[in-house]
């Protein structure tokens, strides 16, 4: 498995941890949000990281 598509697996479970706490936010869990953040926070650095490894054609 290349080095993009571990990235891509990784910034998908990232995102789907975001929605699924973003949800939970938005009916009111208020800890919800700070998960949420976090999770959108490891997208961004994974992104990055993604962007790099197509670059260099990982």
């Amino acid at each position: 498995m290349s080095k993009t598509s571990k990235l891509y697996d990784q910034i998908k479970e990232q995102f789907d941890t975001f929605h699924s706490e973003h949800e939970k936010n938005m009916n009111g869990n208020k800890a919800a949000g700070s998960r949420a953040r976090k999770a959108i926070g490891e997208v961004k650095k994974l992104v990055t990281d993604y962007r790099k490894a197509s670059v260099a054609g990982e």
